[in-house]
């Protein structure tokens, strides 16, 4: 083994997940201060990926990012070692158990270490656990790093060292200890020239390609394209570009509005690490400092993932369970019936428009305004009475940007069982909710375009439009729209009677 003064390892491997990109990458920059030599790969898990299969998402949006990601990675890495004067390296991408897979490629390589950036996921921890203790069988060194939260796990404790459990004494906290050094980037650059030319074999193994694709791997194109939803760190720039230039300091006055271009729309970046939580954190906490309400309020919700991320290491239990224990005592609608509310809601058939355009939001495209995943949240909860882990499994399974930890405590939030959640008798009104955050039916009409022909006042609550207007319209509900599957008044009150069980519990 050839060592480079100051470097103790001939050869590193770092293996990413959730942070496909090569700039300000933790992982990535111990690796190659630490190794004289260092290889970059992704697996393509199957046991992620044969669950969606054996589901019928053949067409997922999520894996089709993940592979347009991985492709401008490569293209990335590449550039980075030819301007070190280091040409050959790339992107290593397998298709198997990531279990198996990185220790075998580190035994292939010869590596005495691998590196990764900490996910926080239960299966997450489970399975580097289980990579650990293979790579330690091997003699072969496992390393993680912080990477994709500002704060993790034990950062930020309360004055009695436990976590916390309410948003804004944690937000405060978390501003009070943030100073440059939690924001500056890792110089991946600088140490660029240790990354390694491939091995012949591993140069182009899919048909002459380094990354598989769709079908390759068993799965189809979908309407990413035609989303204009543009992967990678080259999409994510673009977007962070126009909004720091043109949004940012209106966030605060855009944001509620789904018809309105107000949010980053980098949720799905953020999620898989396309771009660094500290460049956005930093620019967000830059802004703030500079008097902007926009960026403060921004940062906020950048401060959430942390703690959401922090309420997942600390009860992981909330991954199937309410983080107030009490709230799973309350008795859900159950049966065919239950089954047949929840289906018109996940097909946006409730008679609500607001909640409708929403679910067709998320149906057409993967993606949901964050005021309108409370408001279905809502609905599906304390509306129709239904288990809100039936909602969190359906976001799952559709969102383009779904992380356990933010949607866990979305749906906890919601529906009153998760820590600083909403009080249980705070039920949303789907029809005040429309007329305040889509006055003009902007948004409706985009996604139920059977009732464009509605005043704006009518659009919000068909069912108490006049037959007069329904027939100008061309509308007749219970054909061209359905009539509202449940009277909201009527279900405020069974739900404040369901949720009679935790009142008395507390």
């Amino acid at each position: 083994m050839t060592q480079v003064p100051g470097k103790p390892l001939d050869a590193a491997l770092v293996w990413c997940r959730r942070d496909l990109r090569a700039h300000d990458h933790a992982a990535l920059y111990h690796a190659l201060k630490a190794a004289r030599r260092v290889f970059v790969a992704f697996v393509f898990d199957t046991e992620i990926l044969d669950a969606l299969l054996q589901q019928g998402q053949r067409a997922d949006r999520r894996v089709e990012f993940i592979r347009d990601s991985l492709v401008d990675l490569d293209r990335q890495l590449q550039a980075l070692a030819q301007r070190a004067s280091t040409p050959g390296a790339g992107l290593i991408v397998l298709h198997g158990l990531a279990r198996d897979e990185i220790p075998r490629l580190a035994r292939e390589l010869h590596v005495q270490a691998v590196y990764a950036n900490r996910d926080y996921e239960p299966a997450a921890v489970a399975r580097d656990a289980r990579v650990r203790g293979a790579l330690a069988d091997a003699g072969i060194g496992f390393h993680t790093s912080k990477d994709q939260v500002v704060f993790e796990t034990d950062e930020l404790l309360t004055a009695t060292g436990g976590p916390y459990g309410v948003f804004t004494p944690y937000r405060n906290a978390w501003l009070k200890k943030l100073d440059g050094f939690f924001v500056q980037p890792y110089p991946v650059a600088k140490y660029a020239d240790a990354l390694a030319p491939l091995p012949a074999a591993l140069v182009a193994p899919w048909n002459g390609e380094r990354v598989p694709t769709l079908a390759a791997i068993g799965f189809e194109a979908t309407n990413l394209a035609q989303l204009k939803i543009l992967p990678g760190t080259a999409g994510a720039r673009e977007l962070l570009h126009e909004f720091v230039a043109e949004r940012i300091d209106r966030y605060e006055d855009t944001r509620n509005f789904p018809a309105v271009k107000g949010p980053s729309y980098l949720s799905a970046h953020l999620r898989f690490g396309t771009l660094s939580i500290r460049e956005l954190a930093g620019i967000a906490w830059d802004r703030m400092r500079g008097g902007s309400r926009g960026a403060e309020v921004w940062l906020s919700e950048l401060i959430w993932r942390d703690f959401y991320h922090q309420v997942l290491h600390h009860h992981p239990q909330v991954d199937g369970k309410s983080f107030r224990p009490e709230y799973d005592r309350i008795k859900w609608e159950h049966g065919k019936h239950a089954d047949e509310l929840f289906a018109a809601w996940c097909q946006g058939r409730t008679g609500y428009p607001l909640v409708d355009a929403a679910m067709q939001q998320i149906n057409q495209t993967g993606y949901m305004h964050n005021r309108l995943r409370m408001v279905v949240a809502s609905f599906l909860a304390k509306d129709l009475g239904l288990d809100w882990r039936r909602g969190e499994s359906y976001f799952a399974t559709h969102l383009n940007d779904f992380d356990l930890a933010a949607n866990n405590g979305g749906w906890q939030w919601a529906s009153s069982s998760g820590c600083d959640a909403q009080p249980y008798f705070r039920i949303f009104n789907p029809v005040s909710q429309s007329q305040k955050f889509d006055p003009q039916g902007k948004f409706i009409r985009r996604y139920l375009p059977q009732l464009a022909g509605l005043s704006d006042a009518a659009i919000h609550a068909p069912w108490q439009a006049s037959p007069v207007e329904l027939e100008a319209a061309g509308l007749v509900l219970g054909r061209d729209y359905p009539k509202p599957i449940v009277d909201h008044a009527l279900a405020r009150e069974k739900t404040l009677e369901r949720y009679a069980v935790v009142k008395r519990a507390s």
